[in-house]
């Protein structure tokens, strides 16, 4: 088989302006960055708002390993496949970060012939919106370091900050840093870090915006730190937002693309699934939503992870109601679940692992089933994919279209990766009959839950907890969260996308544990409050807080020690 770079290069495209035609978007509406990729202006919301509505479909998946199971792949070839069975469909994936892209992991444009064409326009910066998202982060750093060095009118606590830098690269060294070295001139020494840009809130809030003025309220609605009496303090206070929404003037427009088969494609905006709400963005979803039969997004890891998020923080936000749910399962995952094997990232799968055993794949059918309920606790018909790999056996698809039919759901094998649209045709097939299904979708929880109990609903009916343990930091800052008037919110729980629990050892379905909280951090410009779950130390844009609380500086402006 060729490498995913020989067929991206051998793919004929159509020009940009067939492709948005075939989706009834006007030329007009087209902003050209080179041969391949396109903004699509704003008013194409609009525009296209009397045009009858797609189904709305989310790709999901079981825990997976930490080589990834295939959700971005299974999109784009399920778009692929609707063209097979003769309906049109619109993908929306969201943008690769440069850190997985030039990681292990690699990036994010599908794969094999099932993928976003040109690959390195995708993987590599594409219209840059990333890097606007970096500066207009980094831009309220700047604000907050000048405002302490100019005298802190605010009254900022330099210990309650909470607003890092960050940037899209895999810095190890920069997580935690030590700012405003060198005399009185160049700032005011604190401690502080870097995170990757995927893990930003402005990035998280970019996916969320539903125009320009909300992308600006938002941004004036970040919480950066709070005063010495500890009252929340904005961007807004500091007069930041609206220089920070200019630089994402461009950034806010979904970029159109076409796969190696010519399905439409919107690919816009990249927050981490593990600690934001891992969906793409619901611009995109606003304009794809009347271009096509079918409109396939993915959800960031398990169902349990991106796709609980997409159904009740996206959806929230967007208006928009799924009809139907695939959950992307392998082998290989079923058989991790067993508890018999360890899968690192970057080695070879253990040889025992790679032996047929369907026995090893039913062992494992708990985390799958559970991610089934996941789904159905949503009112939404899940499809489960069985992402074939060459090393399968038949056996162990079977084992898994065995265990999707004992819960009651349609289950096909797919071959995307190796025969495009037309390995998926069977999958777009069960997809489309689980549209045509009354839709019966719900939150999990009502806005006015208050939020320890939202926390405790998700741990019980997604992860099977027996309940929660708040730490009595976290239990502070829930009951601070409330008194400000954030209790309306939707809780987003940042936890080890590894596992159902919050260690990444317990494969499976645990049972009889709790899920503990040990902190909690708002995202009011993005709307949500962050549950913070287990040991997320090295988990990018949730390294500790910082531990120092004081910086004691020589008459030269040198730190010369931390306590």
């Amino acid at each position: 088989m060729p490498t995913d770079l020989e067929i991206s290069r051998s793919a004929t495209l159509k020009p940009l302006s067939e492709i948005a035609a075939d989706m009834g978007i006007g030329e007009h509406l087209l902003e050209p960055y080179g041969r391949s990729v396109a903004k699509i202006s704003l008013d194409a919301v609009a525009e296209l708002a009397d045009r009858p509505r797609a189904k709305y479909v989310v790709v999901s998946a079981l825990t997976p390993t930490p080589l990834g199971e295939g959700k971005t792949t299974t999109t784009v070839g399920l778009g692929e496949g609707f063209g097979h069975i003769g309906r049109r469909a619109v993908i929306a994936i969201r943008q690769p970060s440069m850190g997985p892209t030039f990681g292990i992991k690699g990036g994010a444009a599908g794969g094999g012939y099932a993928q976003v064409a040109p690959m390195e326009s995708v993987n590599l910066h594409l219209t840059g919106d990333l890097h606007a998202v970096s500066s207009a982060h980094n831009l309220l750093a700047a604000m907050i370091d000048n405002h302490l060095h100019k005298g802190n009118a605010l009254g900022i606590d330099p210990f309650a900050i909470t607003w890092r830098r960050v940037l899209d690269v895999n810095d190890r060294d920069l997580r935690q840093i030590v700012t405003g070295l060198g005399g009185r001139p160049d700032g005011i020494p604190r401690q502080t870090g870097f995170d990757i840009t995927a893990a930003s809130e402005v990035m998280a809030i970019l996916a969320l915006a539903t125009s320009l003025p909300d992308l600006r309220a938002r941004l004036g609605r970040i919480v950066f730190g709070y005063d010495r009496d500890g009252a929340p303090i904005t961007a807004e206070a500091l007069h930041a937002a609206g220089a920070m929404c200019v630089q994402l003037r461009e950034a806010i427009k979904p970029n159109l693309m076409q796969t190696v088969e010519q399905t439409p494609a919107l690919i816009h905006c990249g927050p981490f699934g593990n600690i934001a709400h891992g969906n793409s963005s619901v611009m995109a979803d606003l304009i794809g939503i009347h271009a096509g039969d079918y409109l396939v997004t993915e959800a960031g890891f398990g169902a349990d992870m991106g796709a609980e998020r997409f159904f009740n923080i996206k959806c929230r936000v967007s208006g928009l109601v799924p009809d139907a749910a695939v959950i992307v399962a392998t082998v290989r995952a079923l058989k991790a679940h067993s508890g018999k094997y360890r899968v690192v990232a970057g080695r070879p799968l253990p040889e025992a692992m790679l032996a047929e055993n369907p026995d090893d794949v039913f062992a494992g059918s708990g985390n799958l089933r559970q991610q089934i309920a996941n789904i159905r606790a949503h009112g939404v018909t899940p499809v489960v994919a069985v992402n074939a790999f060459p090393s399968d056996f038949d056996s162990e698809k079977q084992a898994v279209l065995d265990i999707a039919a004992e819960e009651g759901v349609r289950a096909a094998v797919t071959s995307h990766v190796a025969n495009g649209g037309k390995g998926a045709a069977e999958l777009a097939e069960a997809v489309a009959e689980a549209c045509a299904e009354p839709a019966r979708f719900s939150f999990l929880y009502p806005d006015d839950l208050p939020l320890a109990d939202k926390i405790d609903t998700v741990a019980r009916r997604m992860y099977g907890a027996d309940g929660i343990d708040l730490s009595p930091t976290a239990r502070r800052q829930l009951d601070s969260y409330e008194r400000c008037g954030f209790g309306s919110l939707p809780v987003c729980i940042a936890k080890t996308h590894l596992s159902l629990s919050d260690d990444p050892a317990r494969k499976g379905v645990p049972t009889g544990w709790r899920l503990g909280v040990r902190e909690v951090r708002a995202s009011i410009g993005a709307g949500f409050i962050y549950p913070i779950c287990g040991d997320m130390r090295t988990m990018p844009g949730l390294s500790s807080m910082p531990a120092a609380k004081h910086i004691d500086i020589d008459e030269a402006g040198q730190v010369v020690g931390l306590s």
